[in-house]
């Protein structure tokens, strides 16, 4: 994928993009930012705080965030890493009373196409 095909790199705030995460590194593009692209059908573009009750829910929805796979580069996350997440996952938390923070200046603006603005200023960091 190019540079070319990728969003716009604007966040939810409608300023640029900051980053998410350099360690762990996350990202669609592993980037470190929640950039995504039309390829990107999960919204991987909610910047979040992950917290125990956050990581928890996704894995009941068969999304397992905590168990490490280095066949795809994935460390595994824990409490307190920040990744970017998949927004119906977290708009999905959010409504059953699990979502976790989210850092608004790294989340993608794509993610207001799931989750409305409002939804997430209630978990702002």
């Amino acid at each position: 994928m190019t540079e070319m095909e990728m969003h716009h790199s604007q966040n939810v705030l409608g300023t640029e993009l900051a980053t998410c995460s350099k360690d762990p590194v996350t990202g669609w593009y592993r980037d470190g930012c929640c950039n995504t692209n039309s390829a990107d059908q999960g919204y991987h573009t909610v910047c979040c705080i992950l917290t125990e009750t956050f990581l928890n829910f996704a894995k009941s929805l068969g999304n397992d965030l905590m168990t490490p796979a280095p066949q795809f580069n994935f460390p595994g996350l824990k409490p307190g890493d920040q990744w970017c997440v998949c927004a119906p996952t977290w708009k999905a938390a959010a409504e059953a009373g699990n979502a976790c923070p989210v850092n608004m200046e790294a989340t993608h603006e794509r993610t207001l196409e799931v989750v409305p603005l409002e939804m997430l200023e209630l978990y702002a960091q």
